[in-house]
């Protein structure tokens, strides 16, 4: 089923993206250097690309946090 993640979807991206900088310890730099191309697929007046960047800088502070 598509639509919003959900939090087993989170918690598995999580995992991965955490697996795998432990295994490329630039990996998180490289996601933080690349927030700037992040953007929100909603139309008109829902459309907030700076909170999906925001979303994505917590996501990868929790990430540094777990190291």
């Amino acid at each position: 089923m598509l639509g919003r993640p959900n939090v087993r979807d989170k918690h598995l991206l999580f995992g991965t993206i955490n697996f795998v900088a432990q295994r490329h310890p630039n990996l998180l730099d490289d996601l933080d250097g690349s927030l700037d191309h992040l953007w929100d697929k909603a139309h008109g007046e829902a459309k907030d690309d700076e909170a999906v960047r925001d979303i994505a800088r917590r996501f990868i502070k929790s990430l540094r946090a777990e190291r």
